[in-house]
């Protein structure tokens, strides 16, 4: 680099820190203070009413429509009984109607249960239930899987409000068609809304834990403050002027703590779309001048391996915000698209602190500004390492760690609906007696690439433990096991993820020994793992064992399962089946679709 090259660095570092210090040195409010996204969603609307907010399948609202919108739908649940802090249940896929739900909610101080509208069943009536939601906010286009799970919900059918879509159809009695009652109420701001305190909650977002069902996360309206104050000011340093491109589900963190909250902090348009695709993607960001794409790393992947098209020539994205994008991938992505800034960034729905790539250092979540160690940990004992005075053992930079955050007042942890989850997370006395850390059951690095605010970077390594990652989704093996056993086949599930090559994230696998006198029926075990499993929890690959091997303590063996993994070299007498892309049923898995796997061919 010349010295024009240094000075410009110089400059770029130096403006780098102007614009993350007030960020990090910002005095988030107090528990007690009247804050709220609301608020400041509304003084958004007040400042850029007449400008375009969001455009969606042929539609465009600007910020003031919207919240004559949003606030109709408020006074519409007000006057069904809905209170400050009461969770509704919000399950539709990406629209402008499920962005309406949710301000509603936050307007009226209720809490937003966040449902993955791609749920059925057991999954879908426990997430419902656990958050003791008083109503349910369902979309026309997944209003048949809340039908099949009615007798299971702890609420009453008048309860399940029918949200309209296409309006293919219409709302079954005695649910009711709550858009079609909007101009019934009044368009105008609540006063309620200037009493929501920054301790309440705003969202209840799921994980997929170590244990049992999906947990509900906590998410409260402080920590929303604040991820939209960092992520729009230091990540993507979006104006009003720019247009992000959101595919994200909305129901996830990235999407909507992340995406949606930055709009709602800069003023920025959103071009928004129901789900991802990579064939449609530069046609639509050159046709709506996307400037900001909000991702996880498997789509960036996705995108660097499609043919070159036209319309990623010289096109406007100048900035890309997310996580997961792959050491591997980040080069071709940055260069092949032209991408002047990366903003990886690290976080989870439950935790306490997050990472955030404010200065643009390639290959890495960035820094964190919250108090973390890196401690020891066994993979293959799946435990953490204690030295011979039962102490935490913290590595060495550049050695993968177990991540720890200290809890405190500025970085708390709200956890779980469940108080036992919660605590689960949460370790004492590590460092010194009544510390309280959260722990991550996340592998990062420290990486040489300098100091920013006097804080090193770091990157991502790996999940541990009983879950993995497949189809940007956090799959549980212990609640994908508890699904399996129940099915009429199975004596008992061995749940893990596998690697799959050139594919992002682990597969899942199940490894199965059948009932006494019961021989595998493919068909069979296809159908119910369609009807209980969403599509990304859905093992790709199935072995058949004569029996499980565990451990003295009862504990399921894992770890030579993932290394012999769908080798067949490696299965000895046993019988391996697959689900291919685009296929609902497992076929024997032979030398010809193991060579497809293997080579890339198969379409994983």
């Amino acid at each position: 680099m010349g010295a024009m090259g240094n000075i410009k660095e110089v400059f770029r570092v130096i403006s780098d820190v102007a614009r993350a210090l007030p960020v990090v040195m910002a005095k988030l409010p107090a528990s007690d203070d009247a804050a709220s996204i609301a608020l400041v969603f509304e003084d958004t609307v007040a400042r850029y009413s007449d400008r375009n907010m969001i455009v969606f399948e042929g539609r465009e609202i600007t910020w003031g429509a919207f919240n004559e919108l949003a606030n109709s739908l408020a006074h519409a649940l007000l006057d069904r009984g809905i209170k400050r802090q009461d969770c509704v249940a919000v399950i539709m896929e990406n629209r402008i109607e499920m962005l309406a739900s949710i301000i509603a909610l936050q307007k009226i101080g209720a809490i937003a249960g966040m449902v993955n509208p791609g749920l059925v069943g057991a999954q879908l009536a426990h997430c419902i239930n656990v958050t003791k939601s008083v109503k349910c906010l369902a979309g026309e286009e997944i209003f048949g899987s809340v039908l099949d799970v009615r007798s299971d919900l702890d609420m009453d059918d008048s309860d399940v409000l029918w949200v309209a879509d296409l309006r293919k159809g219409s709302a079954p009695e005695p649910m009711e068609d709550i858009m079609a009652q909007l101009d019934q109420y009044p368009e105008t701001n609540l006063d309620n809304t200037k009493s929501i305190l920054a301790g309440d909650t705003g969202f209840y977002i799921f994980t997929s834990g170590t244990t049992g069902m999906p947990k509900a996360a906590k998410i409260g309206q402080r920590r929303l403050l604040a991820a939209g104050m960092s992520f729009s000011k230091a990540g993507v340093r979006a104006k009003p002027t720019d247009r992000m491109y959101l595919c994200l589900p909305l129901f996830h963190g990235t999407g909507f703590v992340c995406g949606v909250n930055s709009a709602i902090f800069s003023g920025a348009s959103m071009f928004l779309r129901r789900k991802f695709s990579a064939s449609a993607f530069w046609p639509e960001v050159q046709k709506y001048q996307c400037t900001i794409f909000f991702y996880v790393g498997e789509l960036c992947r996705y995108l660097v391996t499609q043919p070159p098209c036209p319309e990623e020539q010289n096109n406007p994205l100048d900035r890309v915000f997310g996580n997961g994008l792959r050491p591997d991938v980040w080069d071709e992505f940055q260069q092949r698209f032209g991408i002047d800034r990366v903003c990886e960034f690290y976080g989870s729905s439950e935790g306490n602190v997050s990472f955030i790539n404010a200065f643009n250092k390639n290959k890495t979540i960035g820094y964190c500004p919250g108090t973390i160690i890196l401690v020891e940990y066994d993979i293959e004992q799946d435990e953490i390492v204690l030295d011979e005075n039962g102490k935490y053992i913290q590595v060495e930079p550049g050695k993968p760690g177990l991540l720890l955050a200290e809890i405190d007042d500025r970085y708390r942890f709200d956890g779980y609906t469940d108080s036992a989850a919660s605590e689960a997370k949460t370790l004492r006395n590590v460092l010194k007696d009544n510390d309280a850390w959260f722990n991550t059951g996340d592998l990062i690095t420290e990486v040489d690439v300098g100091f920013a605010m006097g804080k090193p970077h770091y990157q991502f390594v790996d999940r541990i433990g009983d879950t993995f990652r497949w189809r940007s989704e956090n799959v549980s093996t212990n609640e994908v096991g508890e699904i399996l056993n129940a099915n009429e086949q199975v004596e008992i599930a061995n749940v893990y993820g596998v690697d799959i090559p050139a594919t992002e994230g682990k597969a899942g696998m199940v490894s199965l020994a059948l009932n006494p006198g019961k021989t595998f029926d493919p068909s069979e075990f296809s159908a119910y793992v369609s009807e209980n499993l969403p599509g990304f929890a859905q093992p790709v690959f199935v072995r058949i064992q004569a029996d499980i091997t565990t451990t003295g303590t009862f504990k399921m063996v894992k770890g030579d399962l993932r290394k012999q993994a769908f080798h067949l070299e490696q299965l000895g007498d046993d019988t391996i089946y697959v689900m291919m892309p685009r296929s609902k049923s497992y076929q024997k898995l032979d030398e010809p679709l193991y060579e497809s796997i293997l080579d890339g061919s198969a379409g994983y």
